[in-house]
């Protein structure tokens, strides 16, 4: 057995809880699909737009040309 003193293990009870918390609070915020889905939308959503909020130019230009290609290929394709 140890010798602890009352204090002691309180102290460590205590610390014990707080570890359980956090634990409990960092899993909690794991499973909240909803908060996590809102940040990642938000996260995305700054480095798409300049601080004004306006869209990017250099990404719209990509956007662009991605549609270009793509109407091209499908075109390409029904013509085959």
């Amino acid at each position: 057995m140890t010798d602890k003193t009352p204090e002691a293990l309180e102290s460590e009870i205590a610390r014990q809880r707080e570890d359980l918390a956090e634990t409990v609070d960092a899993l909690q915020a794991k499973l909240d699909v909803k908060a996590r889905a809102a940040d990642k939308a938000r996260h995305l959503k700054d480095r798409a737009t300049t601080t004004s909020g306006k869209p990017r130019p250099d990404l719209t230009g990509a956007a662009i040309g991605v549609v270009v290609v793509i109407v091209a290929v499908v075109i390409w394709r029904r013509r085959r």
